[in-house]
């Protein structure tokens, strides 16, 4: 029988070239005072930026821009909360990476709150209960790899020994609107590519493996992990002229923020979590550097634990997705998903975690900050000595 399940809230997605086009008209429906949340430079220097304002102009907006450099902290959106709320923002648009996205997503939730965004940060603030109301938010991706449009979390770090990488999260921060148009993939740069890809591909995975999965979330990450075994490589290695491998990996990166926020991820994201606090690592090229040590410890420990878990006839699965092929044991598709997760490592020039100044005396400190959400729905326990192994294996 089918276990029974329950989706969580999604925006309406408009996916598809050209669906940036429409963001004038779906905005202006919300009123005519527009934030709009981007990254440092890339978007606001591309073509597709003079042809939005003229857009915005048409419809009627009015429209602030706000630039996020970077990974967001809570001292940004406080910031940007306290200088936009006179505004009286009618619409949020968060045009960028998952950075920007988060980003936009915490603001607008907060806009007509007022409230400190550490108030409501998981594991972190004074933990009140969020009751909004959020201000409409419209979410644009121009990377393919977080899924951050499809997702109720905002992710703020505050880097430092004593740092932290935590979640605003409440399902009335889901944007209203994703508009996921694969032409702002373009001009992606092969590092960007290769760590927001490598992240949308552990989140597939690891939604796929998780404690929490179902019939849902299955039939979007097996399809997410075929679009990454066509697109992914094929984009990283010919850029801006892959157009079909930017419109698969758009859609992986689409499929793995819907599976995460249904069902959750694993031992990767755990670690991402004090790794991006403590040290300055893109979250991307943490995903991208331990998926293929982390599902081996994973792989191992099931082995040894539990051997009739469902995880490891889904490990296999996933293997045979990536490869392409069929195998001639469970085993052996295990043993070869970790053989091309460390091939796909190795050959999208993925940094180890020492590049970032990670060293042997800090594992112990990142081991301890590791048990949040994401660990929580590995498809094992790890043991405190195994995550160790996983970070030990990318020093």
């Amino acid at each position: 029988m089918m276990a029974s399940f329950s989706v969580a809230r999604l925006p309406r997605i408009e996916f598809g070239r050209g669906a940036l086009a429409r963001l004038p008209d779906l905005a202006s429906a919300y009123g005519r005072r527009m934030l709009v949340v981007t990254g440092a430079r890339s978007f606001t220097e591309s073509a597709a930026w003079p042809t939005l304002l003229e857009g915005l102009r048409r419809a009627g907006l009015s429209w602030t821009l706000l630039r996020v450099n970077g990974e967001p902290s809570p001292e940004l959106v406080d910031e940007a909360v306290r200088r936009h709320a006179p505004e009286q923002i009618d619409v949020v648009a968060g045009i960028g990476g998952g950075s920007a996205l988060d980003a936009a997503k915490a603001i607008a939730g907060l806009l007509r709150v007022g409230d400190s965004v550490l108030d409501y940060l998981e594991g972190v603030g004074t933990q009140r209960p969020y009751r909004g109301p959020a201000v409409p938010l419209v979410a644009v991706p121009t990377t393919a790899g977080t899924g951050s449009e499809a997702t109720k979390n905002a992710v703020l770090s505050r880097q430092g020994p004593q740092g932290f990488k935590k979640s605003f999260r409440d399902e009335r921060l889901v944007a209203q609107y994703a508009l996921v148009d694969p032409e702002l993939l373009a001009s992606c740069p092969p590092r960007v590519i290769a760590s927001n890809g490598m992240d949308a591909l552990t989140q597939l995975l690891e939604s796929y493996v998780s404690i929490k999965a179902g019939a849902f979330t299955d039939a979007l990450a097996e399809h997410g992990l075929r679009m990454v075994r066509d697109s992914l490589l094929p984009w990283y290695e010919q850029g801006e002229a892959a157009r079909e491998a930017q419109e698969g990996m758009a859609w992986a990166a689409l499929a793995s923020g819907i599976t995460l926020a249904q069902c959750g991820l694993g031992s990767v994201h755990g670690l991402a979590s004090p790794l991006g606090a403590f040290h300055p690592i893109p979250h991307g090229e943490v995903c991208g550097t331990l998926v293929a040590a982390a599902t081996a410890v994973n792989l191992r420990a099931l082995r040894e634990r539990a051997p009739d878990d469902v995880a490891l006839r889904k490990y296999a699965r996933a293997s045979e997705l990536l490869h392409g092929r069929r195998f001639p044991t469970p085993q052996a598709a295990q043993d070869g998903l970790v053989d091309l997760l460390n091939e796909w490592t190795a050959r999208l020039q993925l940094p180890r975690l020492s590049h970032y100044g990670v060293r042997e005396q800090d594992l112990d400190h990142i081991v301890a900050h590791s048990r949040g959400s994401s660990m929580k729905t590995n498809p094992v326990v790890l043991e405190d000595s195994e995550i160790r192994e996983i970070l030990r294996q990318r020093l």
